[in-house]
């Protein structure tokens, strides 16, 4: 969002955030808080979570280094629509309403780039209720598997997944429960596609675990 600003614009920018680190288990933030601030990961990992008026809790995205959290909120300073908790020692930088506004009045680069981030959401919550409705249980999770593999930024054949994810956790992600991903995933391990370590997964074939996302 902040990459086409120049240098001195930059450091204009990173002058009026907020620095804040937080440990594992953290919350930045609670669903129904006011969202009037702008969150920037700059280092670490973070889950965005919705709780039900019954108490259970979907993992909606993790959230890693330069990626941004509450433009919605921020922008139509509605309540937050989710919860977001360090996953692992998390540093942010926040940056409020009015200086976001500011930015987006004398930067138009920066309104691109939140137009760009919405728009970004607005597909991935299409195709997660396309995915709800089109695939298996399988299907479902290669792909977030392979999803959690490009985000991770790793290269080559062998990805290892380690996000602090439980089992519980990509249960809700992709709309089931966590004894059957437990064996959607010990299936797909004696396929020689992934090995489970404790909370970490190590994906072996990543072609096997696209043609299992498209099957």
């Amino acid at each position: 969002m902040f990459g086409s600003l120049r240098p001195k614009d930059l450091a204009s920018v990173a002058d009026s955030c907020v620095r804040r680190t937080y440990g594992k288990g953290q919350y930045l933030c609670y669903q129904g808080d006011s969202g009037d601030r702008l969150f920037v990961v700059a280092a670490g990992l973070v889950k965005v979570t919705f709780t039900s008026e019954r108490g259970d809790e979907m993992v909606l995205a993790t959230l890693g280094e330069h990626e941004v959290i509450g433009e919605l909120a921020t922008l139509d300073e509605g309540p937050r629509s989710a919860s977001v908790v360090a996953v692992v020692p998390t540093t942010v930088l926040m940056l409020s309403r009015p200086v976001l506004l500011r930015l987006m009045g004398t930067h138009p680069a920066v309104l691109n780039g939140l137009l760009i981030s919405l728009g970004a959401l607005v597909r991935r919550l299409t195709e997660h209720a396309g995915d709800l409705a089109f695939l298996d249980l399988g299907a479902r999770l290669a792909k977030l598997l392979l999803r959690l593999a490009e985000d991770s930024g790793q290269a080559g054949d062998r990805v290892v997944l380690d996000l602090g994810l439980t089992q519980s956790d990509l249960a809700g992600m992709i709309g089931g429960s966590r004894p059957a991903v437990n064996r959607v995933l010990h299936m797909l391990g004696s396929r020689g596609l992934l090995e489970i370590d404790g909370q970490k997964i190590i994906l072996h074939d990543l072609d096997g675990l696209r043609r299992r996302a498209n099957s």
